[in-house]
């Protein structure tokens, strides 16, 4: 699997990144699933101190500790935990954000992190001192680049202008184009690499979306409707009939902007359901086109100054 690099960074990555959240507790599943990703090429794996309250770090800590120059680990921080574990709230202060990287390093049985996120961010927020603390622990050698998971754009274009980010993870899919509008052309300029969480929308852009569609999009998705979900997942369907797997994760990658799609995976049937995929060219223009015809551009709504 060819590696595309992560911003200005020198850190190249796979197309493909497991996202560790559905690997579950069970430590020997979950070193299958890793080791399925690794064996197929994948060479990054997304993680959080969020995740199951620092299990997901310990198991992918344990799993890999033989294998850790094979892999780039992408971790997150901003959500601290109380101390019973009852829940979390946000902190994105310079002086939490230096304790955590502790804990996670520790959990991760690693001594430096390739790429260090914060896990959300509002326009509250002293962001010059996170930028901060994530310049000093750059320089200390603790982590290696970092950037944010955030679905807001005042955020993201304050972090682009008032930082050295490499990265931005945030929802890119068919269904959820939100990002194409404002976004992915400003963060391409400025050589930020989008990793693209969600690709797959919950499922309901799989080769299994019927199921989906039936256990948890009755409701709809978004700004869809049940009625327009179906609609549109037949025409889809339609279009490329031979994956919506294939063409859900193509889509997201035919903009230059994005490096990397995440998807989770909770067996190794999930994750070879994915790295068999043929995502090395691009879609056909017309397909490409015909996609964005049947679906909505759809724009973000909140998260305004």
């Amino acid at each position: 699997m060819k590696k595309y690099p992560l911003g200005k960074s020198g850190i190249f990555i796979s197309p493909l990144t497991l996202g560790a959240m559905s690997i579950g507790t069970d430590v020997e599943n979950a070193r299958k699933i890793i080791d399925a990703a690794l064996d197929a090429g994948i060479n990054h794996i997304d993680t959080a101190d969020l995740y199951d309250y620092g299990k997901n770090e310990e198991i992918i800590g344990k799993i890999l500790q033989e294998r850790r120059n094979e892999f780039v680990i992408t971790t997150k921080v901003g959500n601290r935990f109380y101390p019973n574990q009852t829940g979390w709230y946000w902190d994105p202060s310079k002086k939490y954000i230096m304790e955590a990287v502790k804990a996670s390093l520790k959990r991760l049985n690693t001594d430096y992190i390739d790429f260090y996120m914060l896990h959300g961010g509002t326009i509250e927020d002293p962001m010059d001192e996170t930028i901060s603390a994530f310049e000093d622990l750059k320089k200390e050698g603790v982590i290696r680049a970092y950037g944010l998971s955030s679905i807001r754009p005042n955020v993201i274009r304050y972090y682009a202008e008032h930082s050295s980010i490499d990265g931005v993870m945030l929802q890119y899919n068919i269904l959820d184009r939100r990002a194409e509008e404002e976004l992915l052309d400003l963060l391409h300029e400025r050589n930020i690499s989008v990793i693209a969480r969600g690709p797959l929308a919950k499922g309901l852009l799989s080769n299994h979306y019927q199921k989906y569609l039936e256990t948890k999009a009755k409701e709809g998705y978004l700004d869809y409707s049940y009625e327009e979900l179906k609609q549109v997942l037949r025409q889809m369907k339609d279009i490329y009939p031979s994956s919506l797997n294939e063409l859900a994760i193509k889509y997201v990658l035919q903009h230059p902007a994005v490096t990397t799609a995440v998807f989770g995976a909770s067996s190794p049937i999930q994750v070879e359901e994915n790295v068999k995929l043929s995502i090395d060219s691009p879609l056909p223009k017309d397909v490409y086109e015909q996609v964005k015809r049947i679906t909505k551009a759809n724009i973000y709504k909140a998260h305004r100054n």
